[in-house]
């Protein structure tokens, strides 16, 4: 399952990559659902999980400028929009699956970003990957630990 899923997030980079390509470009004829279901048939007979494509493809690009906005402070000295394209893609599929995938740890989720970015980013994409990756999973892990202290009881002095 797990190298099912690494294959599952290459669909979801390539349907991702199109859109946005497609966007700056002004066609108005891409769709999506029609591209997404294009990939996934190229690489039927070795996907089965195409819930988590789905999933994963749609979420990202339905939160992408949620996910810019919460990507951009990490990386101040690179303003999103001029993030290599590739990167950029791998940065919201990584920070979407921290958010929203509890089934998968963070650390797998961090390595098959650098992964990713590996084989389709450029020569330091995986290093600039890993570190903002890590750093907003600290951010994540901070703010968790902080809700768990303010609703544990208090302990009345006896």
């Amino acid at each position: 399952m797990a190298s099912n899923r690494h294959l599952g997030r290459i669909i979801a980079l390539q349907t991702l990559y199109e859109e946005e390509l497609r966007s700056e470009a002004k066609d108005k004829s891409f769709n999506i659902d029609e591209v997404l279901s294009r990939n996934i048939d190229r690489y039927a007979k070795m996907l089965d999980d195409k819930a988590f494509v789905l999933s994963l493809t749609k979420g990202v690009s339905a939160q992408a400028k949620a996910l810019d906005k919460k990507l951009q402070p990490v990386a101040p000295e690179w303003p999103i929009n001029q993030i290599a394209r590739m990167d950029r893609l791998v940065l919201r599929i990584g920070l979407y699956e921290l958010e929203n995938e509890a089934d998968v740890p963070p650390k797998v989720v961090i390595n098959e970003a650098v992964e990713l970015a590996k084989a389709f980013g450029g020569e330091n994409s995986s290093k600039f990957i890993n570190g903002v990756l890590g750093t907003l999973l600290r951010t994540i892990e901070s703010k968790s630990a902080k809700k768990k202290t303010s609703k544990s009881p208090k302990k009345k002095a006896t």
